[in-house]
């Protein structure tokens, strides 16, 4: 609150005239303070806190009425299978790489911007769509990718891979548990080709 000091009084100039008094003022700011802090108190309860961030995934819905042979069956021609390792690798063959009696040819990629995994994803689109074309495979048969993320992945190296599936436009993909056959996969070529 505003306070005026009125002590002190004026001298007097000359017979019967009056000066008025000098008044000064003193601002009190202690109301302002709880002010403040009830301010503070308003608009910390009222915003909204950052929201984290999430990326939704859509599984599909599995049906235990269905019997093994009504599943769809996945083409191995219009599969890829992606193995997401450590430092960034992108391990992948064409297939499904179900025969352990003749293991798939594995190859060697990254996010690279030049002959990274784009392009292996450009081509095989298109090898899928010759084929559907030709007529091996029927306009149901889309490119299916069997993304297997490995424990000595990293999560950013998954979000980037379905990135991925989101600037090609490939409709049909999936996350996979990595199995034992795989990892055997990709140490045997990392053998074969002195990667550590």
């Amino acid at each position: 609150m505003a306070e005026i000091d009125t002590s002190g009084g004026g001298k007097k100039k000359g017979p019967g005239v009056k000066k008025g008094k000098k008044l000064s003022t003193r601002i009190d700011l202690t109301p302002m303070v709880d002010l403040g802090f009830l301010l503070i108190t308003f608009f910390m309860f009222t915003t909204t806190l950052a929201k984290p961030k999430t990326m939704e995934i859509n599984m599909p819905f599995k049906d235990p009425n269905l019997k093994d042979e009504e599943k769809n069956k996945l083409k191995a021609s219009a599969a890829l299978t992606v193995l997401l390792s450590k430092n960034h690798r992108i391990y992948y063959y064409e297939g499904i790489g179900d025969d352990a009696n003749h293991p798939p040819d594995l190859k060697v990629t990254g996010f690279n911007a030049k002959n990274g995994f784009r392009d292996v994803l450009i081509g095989k689109k298109k090898i899928v769509d010759g084929l559907k074309a030709n007529g091996s495979l029927t306009d149901k048969d889309n490119l299916t990718v069997l993304i297997k993320p490995d424990t000595t992945s990293t999560y950013n190296d998954l979000v980037n891979m379905l990135d991925e599936m989101n600037i090609n436009d490939v409709k049909v993909y999936a996350i996979i548990d990595i199995s034992n056959q795989d990892r055997e996969f990709i140490s045997l070529t990392e053998k074969a080709n002195g990667i550590q």
